[in-house]
């Protein structure tokens, strides 16, 4: 009762705040006899913005420049063609009037509140959380974006509710497909579910599972083992996460290791590792960032020279790998990992679900006449991990950087791996590892080809739900950046005056509200870089800093917006590494975010205390990040249960 309730106050609130919206009767498109304006299709209200003015005829080409008086402004535009873009801020329920040589043309508008913009990815990620039902989550996240999208334009408010449900699928599904990234992510994603499938029928998983007990022969070693793997595969976020997932899944449940530990484990090893490491898909994204922002303020300083710097205050990371390692040696946890670990320890339940929802591959039951041989999963595992570091390699190949003798071989590696395709690499190497997994199941006459075929397209069927979820939260990151959800949390946070020894903690907070808002840290770090370096520059200075003093908070600064951004991404329901990491581990995915956002917590809040602000006072990682270590070790000594 309580629920629909709450929601049903949402919904009031849109309703009453389309009232004004709906009052107006014009176009965002009014005709004059010499010239048309055009408003933007969706319009925020303080958000810079543009108005388009199309021309009628070519009269206006005569003239050099010809002055625009819009509003109480006057623009002075040099005509070149029929169709001109002016900047424009719009404000609230105003109008737009344009005088051109004497004539007037004036438009109303109804600008969309920028606070409405937090509506659609706070709704869906409470929803979520409370109802533990994620594609409903979704939906009615994305419902709510395009809801306010159309009951602000001039249109009825039925007629709003049916525009915003068809735009959900005609309009932002379809336009989260069309980005090609996405698509890649989906192909490969099918791609290792082919193959995890496959492997699985051809006994190759059940002899890698027999190799790794000698190992793995316990619930400490198994997660141990885990660890070790998501460390050594580095260089990308999304293999490492399906790789690693898919391979220890079988392990960990033999060893009675509940799917949310294992979906945490390799979370939280994924981009935290490829966060920090100097040879990764990450490397390339970050520096054009970088490089951007201080093509503003004229730093000389070299972007990969600035990654290098702020390796050693990239606190979050460093904790988080370690704090894994102290749950896994102590053999401690607390909170709800907790009871997922004792459910599993004592019901031998190793999901919440558990049997209706589990995944299709666990359950499939192998002939004893196939041979449980580990390399038939080994080599395609190893085809994965190679070959997405060969296709790396080669995609991003640069011989002038390669024959600089100036430069040592690490730094080669990194330049090259930072320009390359992570996508091509990674579809490249999971349609090798199919290939590979179909001929030894083939050649071995283990499995015929119509079961080949059959357990390839089983597995790409295993992979359904995670997808759909996949572009149901790439929609809400559409929706979120139509409606400047970020620009809406950057606002409030940076109205706040901040002392420079201040501004890496708020921008690690304010990085990581934004990536758990969107879903995205690329897209965090996108907004974040350009936007807060320059600005933490400018604060040193009118501080009166000196330029040294300034660069450590500059370089701390770059570590926190990164750091931040893993940090929200790990605790949002409607990330993509988190979903992934659902997948891989065949976790209900609201389990996972539920069982792992007191962990992230507990570690950011460490990365602050123990990090981010003595830092940028001065003092040295050399000691913050063993203080930090000893700390979290206390924490989990003291708090968590065996």
């Amino acid at each position: 009762m309580i629920k629909n309730s709450t929601l049903s106050i949402l919904f009031l609130l849109l309703l009453l705040s389309f009232q004004t919206a709906l009052a107006s009767d014009t176009d965002k498109k009014t005709i004059h006899e010499d010239f048309t304006i055009e408003l933007p299709k969706i319009i925020i209200a303080d958000i810079p913005s543009e108005i388009t003015l199309h021309f009628k005829n070519e009269s206006h080409l005569k003239n050099d420049s010809i002055l625009v008086q819009i509003n109480e402004s006057e623009v002075w535009i040099q005509p070149k063609q029929n169709q001109i873009k002016i900047p424009f801020v719009f404000k609230g329920n105003d109008a737009v009037q344009v005088i051109i040589s004497q004539q007037t043309q004036k438009i109303n508008y109804n600008a969309i509140p920028l606070w409405m913009s937090i509506l659609p990815p706070l709704i869906a990620i409470l929803m979520a959380l409370v109802f533990k039902e994620v594609f409903s989550a979704l939906f009615v996240g994305l419902f709510t974006g395009t809801l306010i999208i159309f009951g602000y334009q001039d249109v009825s408010f039925f007629t709003a509710i049916f525009k915003a449900i068809f735009a959900i699928s005609d309009t932002y599904i379809i336009q989260s497909l069309a980005d090609t990234g996405h698509i890649s992510i989906i192909v490969f994603s099918m791609l290792i579910g082919a193959m995890v499938n496959l492997i699985t029928q051809n006994g190759g998983m059940q002899g890698v599972v027999n190799k790794l007990s000698r190992f793995a022969n316990s619930s400490r070693s198994g997660q141990f083992v885990t660890w070790i793997l998501g460390v050594l595969i580095f260089f990308d976020d999304y293999a490492n996460t399906l790789v690693v997932g898919n391979t220890m899944r079988p392990v960990t449940d033999k060893l009675k290791v509940s799917r949310e530990k294992l979906a945490y484990i390799v979370d939280s090893t994924a981009a935290p590792v490829a966060s920090i490491a100097m040879i990764t898909t990450w490397i390339g994204i970050e520096l054009s960032y970088i490089q951007s922002a201080t093509a503003q303020i004229n730093i000389d300083e070299s972007p990969y020279s600035i990654f290098l710097n702020s390796l050693p205050t990239r606190f979050y990371p460093f904790f988080t790998l370690f704090f894994i390692l102290m749950i896994v040696i102590m053999k401690k946890d607390f909170g709800p990992m907790y009871k997922a670990e004792q459910r599993a320890k004592s019901e031998g339940n190793l999901s919440e679900v558990d049997k209706q929802n589990n995944d299709e591959i666990e359950n499939i039951e192998i002939s004893p006449e196939i041979p449980t041989r580990w390399y038939n999963a080994g080599i395609p595992v190893m085809v994965v991990i190679f070959g997405t570091f060969a296709g790396l390699i080669y995609t991003g190949w640069n011989g002038n950087v390669w024959e600089d003798s100036s430069i040592s071989f690490g730094t080669k590696l990194s330049h090259i791996i930072g320009a390359s395709d992570s996508y091509l690499a990674l579809l490249w190497s999971s349609i090798s590892a199919v290939l590979v997994a179909a001929a030894l199941s083939m050649g071995q006459k283990i499995l015929s080809l119509k079961k080949t075929v059959d357990a390839l397209v089983k597995g790409f069927k295993t992979m359904l739900t995670a997808i759909l979820i996949l572009i149901l939260a790439w929609a809400l990151a559409d929706i979120t950046k139509d409606l400047h959800t970020a620009d809406f949390i950057s606002k409030i946070l940076i109205a706040t005056e901040v002392p420079p020894e201040f501004l890496p903690t708020f921008t690690f907070i304010l990085s990581a509200l934004i990536a758990f808002s969107t879903g995205s840290s690329w897209g965090t770090m996108a907004i974040l870089y350009p936007l807060i370096l320059p600005a933490s520059w400018a604060l040193c200075h009118s501080a009166g800093m000196l330029d040294a003093e300034s660069m450590n908070i500059f370089y701390i600064t770059v570590s926190a917006i990164l750091a931040g951004s893993v940090l929200g991404d790990h605790c949002s329901p409607i990330s993509d590494t988190t979903i992934l990491s659902s997948l891989a581990s065949s976790c209900n995915h609201i389990e996972h975010v539920r069982t792992q956002l007191p962990y992230a917590l507990t570690v950011g809040s460490i990365a602050i205390i123990l990090g981010l602000l003595p830092a940028a006072y001065g003092v040295s990682s050399w000691i913050l990040i063993p203080l930090g270590f000893i700390t979290l070790f206390l924490i989990v000594k003291l708090v968590g249960k065996r």
